[in-house]
């Protein structure tokens, strides 16, 4: 809970900010770039959270990444700003927090939707349609093949969840049939 709590007060101040000077948008996209530097790169990750390496030197590294990789100086100073409050390690968290802060703005919400079998790109597209219609929100969708819900589709867009598959309706087949229910 406490992760969750720095998340919103972190990425809330950096929205602020962003939002006075309209580039909210790129402020994002950096925070979550180098959220996601940090993991692929856990070399460079240990590095600057481990204190077995001096303070300044793990300063300076965060210094020359934030250089190399031409963050804009709100978001290095942002960056500079978590690791003297030791808050470096909560920077996925933040960033993740702070994307759903830009989803709300932009009235986006994000889908993750599982299909036995691969969709071609028109069946995605009507599927994302139907979801922006049900939602009156633009939708963002992320695609996973699971062949163990045998058939159908699994939509989950934020709390809502559409079951379409076929594992679920043998489920369903299977406690009718166990409490003697005539279909």
């Amino acid at each position: 809970m406490i992760d969750l709590t720095v998340s919103r007060r972190y990425a809330k101040a950096l929205l602020m900010l962003g939002q006075e000077d309209g580039k909210y948008k790129e402020y994002g996209e950096e925070l979550s770039g180098f959220a996601q530097l940090l993991e692929r790169e856990p070399e460079l990750k240990d590095a600057l959270l481990n204190p077995i390496h001096g303070l300044e030197e793990r300063k300076q590294l965060l210094f020359r990444v934030a250089e190399l990789i031409n963050l804009s100086p709100l978001v290095s100073n942002f960056l500079k700003l978590l690791f003297d409050k030791h808050r470096l390690a909560a920077l996925n968290g933040i960033a993740q927090v702070y994307q759903q802060f830009v989803d709300d703005i932009e009235n986006v919400k994000r889908a993750h939707v599982k299909a036995a079998v691969a969709m071609d790109e028109a069946m995605q597209e009507r599927l994302r349609q139907g979801l922006e219609k049900m939602t009156k929100s633009k939708v963002v969708m992320d695609f996973e093949e699971d062949p163990a819900i045998i058939g159908g589709i699994v939509a989950r867009v934020g709390d809502l969840v559409l079951d379409g598959s076929v594992r679920t309706q043998l489920s369903s087949l299977r406690e009718s049939l166990i409490k003697g229910e005539v279909l």
